[in-house]
């Protein structure tokens, strides 16, 4: 079954400094039919203005992953941890038993962001961060695993969780295969272009729910970038 979710029935607020719109129910909106896909919690579509962001704030119990689309996001937690991640890069932050931390667009351009919130297998542990740069000429034409709470994914960042962020490029014309593990569903969203999910199209920023559906043949209709979370049902 493949469910498309069009970028303009999402839920959302604009409060100036921040244009977000949300793939699932978060803060202020709630629709019971969009709750969760999944261990996939949040999918949060957000336009940051320049030298603003979200100043210091807690979390725990969650795995959540930013996905820079344009400019950069700079952050700084409780731990310690500092770190600017531009486009095409992630970071990754597992809140574990609890952390603070602030993410600032301190660029002179709007940056643009997926936050991606995922439920951990476990709940408490040390909470951790880390970034990694994923070049797009790398992922050009196949899924690369960018987040990964599975053993094989070594190269991909860790999370605490039966899950995995990936990420592709298409130019127009060209179709990537991906097959989705065992009693797994998946959640895409095209960070820009349009697509045919098993034939069903998707345009810039729509979301696709997928389950039920092992193998995905992901054509693309324009140059495109797409994102794709994989979890346990």
């Amino acid at each position: 079954m493949i469910e498309l979710r069009p970028f303009n029935s999402l839920g959302g607020a604009n409060h100036g400094w921040l244009n977000a719109k949300h793939h699932f129910s978060f803060a202020s909106y709630y629709d019971p039919d969009r709750m969760s896909h999944g261990a996939l919690r949040v999918w949060n579509d957000d336009e940051i203005a320049p030298n603003s962001g979200f100043p210091p704030h807690p979390h725990s119990d969650m795995e959540i992953i930013t996905y820079v689309r344009e400019g950069a996001i700079t952050h700084q937690d409780s731990l310690g941890n500092k770190g600017r991640t531009e486009a095409g890069d992630v970071q990754v932050m597992s809140a574990g038993s609890g952390i603070r931390h602030a993410e600032y667009n301190l660029e002179p351009v709007t940056t643009r962001i997926f936050q991606i919130w995922i439920e951990p297998t476990e709940q408490g542990g040390q909470p951790c961060w880390g970034a990694k740069p994923f070049p797009k000429g790398n992922r050009s034409g196949k899924f690369v695993t960018l987040a990964s709470g599975f053993k094989g994914d070594t190269d991909a960042l860790p999370i605490r969780a039966e899950a995995r962020v990936l990420g592709t490029t298409l130019k127009a014309g060209e179709s990537a295969d991906i097959t989705l593990g065992d009693n797994h569903q998946g959640y895409l969203v095209p960070a820009t272009g349009a697509v045919e999910v098993n034939g069903v199209r998707a345009n810039a920023r729509d979301g696709v729910a997928i389950s039920n559906e092992v193998a995905l043949r992901i054509t693309a209709l324009a140059d495109s970038e797409l994102v794709l979370v994989e979890t346990a049902q």
